[in-house]
């Protein structure tokens, strides 16, 4: 492995050429232990967002980053795995009700998730407002929890793909996040090293999402879904809609009851729909189709698992959850249908309210966040609540409300309304 120097691979990718297999598993072990700087890896993604890289070097690339860390294993656990990674929404609390509705179905979920950066908390965030919650476990503690329960959220471990995590922070810092090659490798060898059966990917599209672009979107599926695939991970990817914010809420608290109410039968109809439609692609790639998961909704299997898992982390499935000190009524100008709600503007509000972080070490509170009382297609009523702004500090609620500006539409009553299809299109 020998024979490189980061300049000299920095140059290659600079002048457009293919980096060799060797180049590339000598500057990711290099860069993993200290030997290549910050400031060469930021050149070199740079060079990779600008120029892009073929299948074979963003392969190889993903098997570098796997090799720099450890592999789990879940082959000797009774019942197979399958795995959710979505690439982040607006009041997307979807893996919440999404693992113990597989795991009551049959199959292990290991979701292994990060803090959130951006408009809300991650996974993590949102189930630490429950009491007592922890989201670090031992690989001791993560193993027997998928055998009793059948699903784990934690915090993944530092063991698993360590160059991705020096290089997500330094893509977050200089402006290369954008990169599909680098997107790709960073989802791909965490999902892969963890082990997983059967993976669905869920890219998100539309204002709300990372990528706003259809075209876009297609491409990082085909290319994650083609990894996980030679990989021999069974890997699936459904382009889901983020131009409207996903159920009623963005936060954490709030999320995690609206996930509460989808698992007790009820919640709103999207999140429903894109946690059953996850749910049977989870499924069918762990040979499990066929049990229907609309069954385990019904009754009251999904919620006993989802009551087991919190139980296992120290958490309190009955507790109350932690409600913001201060709440600010936004009302309807006009009588009408709503015709657009921007899961941008949502998200931007549900941020400056406290419900998300700009960095890493920030903390975030635990009840704010928006809730939206109706959605598009709805009919709405001057005067009457159309948005609860949610903060312990109201010193927060006037930024908040500048981000809902020309964040919707209401048009006159009677005008015709289209929903755009939550589910876009199948990668795989």
């Amino acid at each position: 492995m020998s024979g490189h120097d980061a300049i000299e691979v920095i140059s290659a990718k600079r002048d457009r050429h293919e980096l060799s297999d060797s180049q590339i598993d000598w500057v990711i072990d290099a860069y993993t232990k200290g030997a290549v700087a910050d400031e060469q890896m930021s050149s070199l993604a740079m060079a990779i967002l600008l120029n892009g890289m073929t299948r074979r070097e963003i392969a190889r690339w993903t098997d570098a980053m796997i090799a720099s860390g450890e592999r789990m294993d879940f082959s000797t656990l009774s019942r197979p795995t399958a795995d959710k990674h979505s690439t982040g929404g607006v009041g997307d609390k979807i893996t919440l009700p999404l693992a113990p509705l597989v795991a009551a179905c049959g199959v292990a979920v290991p979701q292994l998730s990060g803090r959130g950066l951006g408009h809300t908390g991650g996974t993590l965030d949102k189930l630490e407002s429950i009491p007592g919650w922890r989201a670090a476990l031992s690989n001791q503690e993560m193993f027997a929890q998928l055998e009793s329960v059948g699903a784990v959220v934690c915090a993944a471990g530092d063991e698993l793909a360590p160059a991705d995590k020096k290089l997500y922070a330094l893509r977050d810092v200089t402006g290369t996040v954008e990169a599909i090659p680098l997107i790709a490798s960073s989802i791909m060898s965490k999902k892969i090293a963890e082990g997983t059966g059967a993976l669905v990917l869920d890219v998100k599209v539309g204002t709300g999402a990372f990528m706003k672009d259809v075209d876009q979107a297609r491409e990082l599926a085909e290319t994650m879904v083609a990894l996980g695939t030679d990989a021999g991970v069974h890997t699936v990817a459904l382009l889901t809609d983020m131009s409207t914010p996903l159920g009623l809420t963005a936060g954490n608290a709030i999320e995690v009851a609206e996930s509460v109410e989808v698992l007790a039968g009820g919640g709103p109809a999207d999140v429903v729909e894109l946690t059953l439609a996850l749910a049977r692609e989870m499924l069918a790639g762990a040979g499990r189709d066929d049990v229907d998961p609309a069954e385990k909704l019904a009754d009251g299997s999904a919620m006993d698992a989802w009551k087991q898992m919190i139980r296992a982390q120290d958490g309190d499935p009955d507790a109350a959850l932690p409600v913001a000190r201060e709440c600010h009524v936004v009302t309807a100008p006009s009588s009408g249908v709503l015709t657009r709600l921007d899961a941008m503007a949502v998200g931007l509000a549900a941020w400056r309210l406290g419900a998300g972080r700009a960095r890493k070490e920030d903390p975030v509170q635990a009840g704010a966040g928006v809730v939206w009382h109706a959605r598009p297609g709805d009919d709405v009523t001057e005067g009457e609540p159309l948005f609860t702004l949610l903060s312990d500090d109201e010193h927060r609620f006037s930024r908040a409300l500048e981000s809902l500006e020309g964040g919707f539409d209401i048009e006159p009553g009677g005008t015709p309304f289209e929903a755009t299809p939550l589910v876009i299109d199948r990668v795989g």
